[in-house]
């Protein structure tokens, strides 16, 4: 049994096809990462994934059970595609903290000031979040992505705007998560994220996915 499978799946915008009836599957303890340019359907395959967006047809299957009857999502799932979305006039622990407390599965305040610390965020700065620089943006998104201890983690550019100490704590970071029994899957443009994080890569070209 495949943790995530995709069966003949296609997806259009507007008549430009994104997917061609694709296909792959995702074991369950694997960081998996996607490879393509831009537009080439990585962000359409993750939205796939998360319930965000359902297939023109095919189905998407997550431990044999399909997703798309009754448009599914997976219960313990942290997700960051594209630019994080935060209340601008809170604080970054602020916006972490209403978070959790929406989460089925919310964690002590001490383990989310804990994450910031290690990403290099103050937690007791108050300063609001549209005051934060890009990179800062971008590791309050990992932070709230990881924060509940997720099945499932899905990654779209997680190293964007990012340094590279900071990159270096997040493949840390992901590589703990992973030794605990969290499934990943990202993207990355960064070749070197591909290589030393996954365990398996998939190169989507021509409406397809293709094993690497």
């Amino acid at each position: 049994m495949s943790y995530i499978r995709f069966q003949d799946v296609s997806k259009s915008f507007g008549g430009n096809t994104v997917l061609d009836c694709a296909g792959f599957s995702i074991e369950q303890g694997e960081i998996c990462g996607f490879i393509g340019r831009n537009g080439s359907g990585k962000t359409v395959i993750f939205k796939l994934m998360t319930g965000l967006l359902l297939p023109d047809s095919g189905t998407i299957l997550f431990k044999d059970e399909n997703l798309n009857a009754g448009h599914r999502f997976i219960e313990s799932m942290g997700v960051m595609i594209e630019t994080p979305g935060f209340i601008p006039h809170y604080s970054g622990m602020k916006n972490l903290k209403i978070l959790n407390s929406l989460s089925s599965s919310p964690v002590q305040t001490g383990d989310i000031r804990s994450l910031m610390e290690r990403l290099g965020l103050d937690p007791k700065n108050r300063r609001p979040v549209r005051t934060y620089s890009l990179g800062m943006r971008q590791k309050l998104g990992i932070i709230q992505a990881v924060m509940n201890k997720p099945e499932l983690l899905i990654l779209d550019e997680p190293m964007n705007s990012l340094d590279t100490e900071s990159v270096e704590n997040v493949r840390n970071l992901f590589s703990e998560l992973n030794k605990g029994g969290t499934t990943i899957v990202l993207a990355s443009h960064i070749a070197e994220d591909i290589e030393s994080l996954c365990t398996r890569k998939f190169v989507i070209d021509g409406c397809k996915v293709i094993e690497k």
